[in-house]
């Protein structure tokens, strides 16, 4: 039985995955992160059948009055930073769900980790399709290594670019990074217009009502191009199959690792 703690316990993806863990025979959910219900219970809360989950406001208190085995943090990246690291100098396990996080972050992440002989499992997006998305990317940069990210999402996301962007241009810059055809010092004009380059790879992120969250992957070499693109809907049933697994999965190795596939079969 793998006894789960949820940071970010009653938001949108945190209370599907809080009531998917409850679900699970192999998972009890033994405690919840959230500084607008602490002290009360997750279960009457979420309107669920189950035994009594408490809810602290921070980390600390958690850590300091509850025992579990794996973290999965759906917080905003200042806070999250800090439940992750303290929960791994506890030796806890953690799944990072937070988006946000900056390749710095992660590592400084990865490093607690390593010094406390415990794990880290970096997803940001649990779906599926959002796996096979950067798999079929990777492939494609080898080929064609003229490529920018989209990355869409609702109109009140504060981070920007999303995590899910964040971690396909880390990505594809180590399997090949793109082609600079014309360098910032040569445009004319608004030069914010091109994006930002994370890890040499351009980004330009969309922020509208109508979008829950979109990423595509757009090729192109000389007459011809590639678009590969994931588009979530409003339910939270992917996330959920794919934080599931990724809590079973953390303990299966040290250190830290980034992205689902990693513990996945392909």
């Amino acid at each position: 039985m793998i006894k789960v703690f949820i940071a970010g316990a009653t938001g949108w993806a945190g209370s599907a995955l809080s009531k998917g863990v409850c679900e699970n025979k192999n998972m009890e959910l033994v405690g919840a992160l959230s500084r607008k219900h602490k002290g009360e219970n997750l279960s009457e809360v979420l309107g669920i059948n189950y035994s009594n989950i408490p809810i602290f406001e921070d980390i600390q208190s958690a850590l300091d009055k509850t025992d579990f085995d794996v973290l999965i943090d759906y917080t905003r990246p200042e806070v999250g930073k800090k439940n992750i690291i303290e929960s791994l100098k506890r030796g806890k396990k953690v799944v990072i769900g937070t988006s946000g996080l900056t390749n710095d972050d992660i590592k400084e992440i990865e490093d607690v980790a390593n010094d406390n002989d415990t794990s880290v499992l970096a997803v940001g997006n649990f779906a599926i399709s959002v796996v096979l998305l950067q798999k079929f990317s990777e492939m494609a940069a080898k080929y064609m290594p003229n490529y920018e990210i989209m990355d869409y999402t609702h109109e009140d996301k504060i981070d920007s670019p999303s995590g899910t962007a964040r971690e396909l241009a880390y990505r594809l810059s180590n399997v090949n990074k793109p082609n600079v055809h014309v360098s910032e010092d040569e445009l004319i004009g608004g030069k914010s217009s091109r994006g930002v380059a994370l890890n040499g790879v351009q980004v330009h992120s969309v922020r509208l009502p109508g979008f829950v969250i979109s990423v595509e992957t757009i090729f192109g070499l000389k007459d011809e191009k590639l678009t590969i693109r994931h588009d979530s809907g409003q339910g939270a049933e992917p996330y959920v199959k794919g934080a599931l697994l990724a809590i079973e999965k953390v303990g299966s190795f040290k250190g830290l690792r980034r992205g689902l596939d990693t513990v996945m079969d392909f």
